[in-house]
């Protein structure tokens, strides 16, 4: 049964996986392919989508599973890939990619709070991460909340550990000012650094992002509710950071209704924690029928969205 298949972390099933996205990143491919004029350049550019794809497959599992976010099995990446088929022709784009990355690489630095080993390193590399995602998109800004959050649940608070993110998300903005202080071009970066609150969300109007923003943010409440009883009833880690999620959810639904450049792929950075806590809401679930019914469901849409919407 499908239930059975999705509790196992083997190897083959994240090839299985991995192959489902791959089919779909062919068609989006070749649907662009047929609409443009065929050239190398797209060939290799294409080749360079898929490469990070791949290295953001990667870093998402190595997030779930050096964390301990979810239970041995795979629904959690099994979500994540059919989240990441729905979008696969919108992300088909280096700076999309690059920041969904580089927002992975800060999230692997932040759970790993949950241990005591190199704090300030890990503090450190968080900061300097968002640092770099700022540049790439300002309101990413918002996540440095989330930092805070981290060491308050994970460690103690002193001064070292407040301060060590301020210097390290500085770090790459000093850089990034001193290359247009250089060139006298100052007004570029202030104005990159502009923030305008946008309240028009007609772009979700045109396909199915509003569609499936709502579905998945459903799921990922009622996934709380399920779960939240019980992890919260014992002091452990896996409490920590499950109120980590939480946050990090909300943080994203924030940014996903504030950034003011909508295209729909900032949704993305909502289904990383959303895609984490509903595999949670799964585990609770004790009856296999009932899990097979609701992934059936779930696949279902995606292929109706994927293909028909």
């Amino acid at each position: 049964m499908l239930a059975n298949f999705l509790e196992k972390s083997k190897p083959i099933n994240f090839i299985f996986y991995l192959g489902l996205f791959f089919c779909c990143f062919l068609f989006s491919v070749f649907t662009n392919l047929t609409a443009d004029v065929f050239t190398w350049v797209k060939v290799i550019e294409n080749i360079s989508f898929l490469l990070l794809f791949l290295a953001i497959f990667f870093f998402y599992h190595f997030v779930v599973t050096k964390n301990k976010l979810t239970f041995d099995h795979s629904y959690s990446f099994f979500l994540f890939t059919l989240a990441i088929v729905l979008f696969t022709s919108k992300l088909l784009d280096f700076k999309i990619l690059t920041s969904l990355l580089v927002y992975l690489l800060f999230l692997r630095k932040l759970y790993s709070l949950r241990s005591s080993k190199n704090v300030l390193q890990k503090i450190f590399d968080s900061g300097f991460w968002l640092g770099i995602l700022c540049i790439l998109e300002p309101f990413s800004m918002l996540f440095f909340v989330l930092i805070y959050a981290a060491i308050l649940l994970h460690q103690k608070i002193t001064i070292h550990n407040l301060i060590t993110p301020i210097i390290a998300f500085i770090s790459p903005l000093i850089i990034f000012f001193s290359y247009f202080l250089w060139n006298n071009t100052t007004e570029v970066f202030f104005n990159h650094f502009y923030l305008k609150l946008s309240y028009t969300f007609s772009i979700y109007s045109f396909d199915a992002t509003l569609y499936v923003f709502t579905t998945v943010l459903l799921l990922a409440f009622f996934s709380i509710l399920l779960k939240s009883p019980k992890t919260l009833s014992v002091n452990n880690t896996f409490k920590k950071s499950w109120l980590l999620l939480i946050i990090n959810t909300v943080i994203t639904v924030l940014f996903a209704l504030a950034i003011s450049k909508k295209n729909g792929t900032e949704i993305v950075f909502f289904l990383v924690p959303a895609s984490i806590i509903i595999a949670n809401g799964f585990e609770v679930i004790q009856k296999n029928y009932i899990k097979n019914i609701l992934w059936c469901l779930l696949i279902a849409a995606t292929i109706i969205t994927f293909f028909w919407l």
